[in-house]
């Protein structure tokens, strides 16, 4: 007797997740080249460097967290603000201080808002998407208000 899971690959699952999961279209963009300016003779930051955009999705990672910082102690860059992105094994990692914004949703509300990466994207041997852990840039939204 066959079973409804028999024969699904990893591959399969990935594609499944693709299709109805990440519906949201993401961009993840790093600092660009700093551009010399000849008028103030200083380097200035040059336009950031789109590595990807595509198919993902940022779901929060639990509630809002209290970090307690010691004045002179060492400790992790821990996120106020957790989230996590979620993109297609065959996106780019993202590296840690990149920017993610979400371009196009469901959730008017998402678009627009931006995190920054804390840490390279995750992967292991199983995996049929990329997790990548962010903190929220933006605190507020101005999607959905009236004027």
């Amino acid at each position: 007797m066959s079973t409804p899971t028999e024969g699904l690959t990893l591959g399969a699952v990935s594609a499944l997740v693709e299709r109805k999961i990440l519906t949201d279209i993401v961009r993840i963009s790093r600092a660009g080249e700093p551009v010399f300016n000849p008028d103030t003779g200083q380097y200035e930051p040059g336009p950031p460097v789109i590595i990807y955009e595509g198919h993902g999705g940022v779901f929060p990672n639990g509630d809002p967290g209290i970090v307690l910082h010691l004045e002179g102690q060492a400790y992790v860059d821990d996120s106020t603000s957790k989230y996590k992105l979620i993109t297609p094994l065959d996106a780019p990692v993202a590296s840690r201080e990149d920017t993610v914004s979400v371009v196009n949703a469901a959730d008017p509300a998402a678009i627009g808002r931006t995190w920054r990466v804390l840490d390279v994207g995750q992967t292991s041997t199983l995996a049929v998407v990329r997790t990548t852990f962010l903190d929220q840039n933006t605190q507020s939204s101005t999607s959905g208000s009236t004027s």
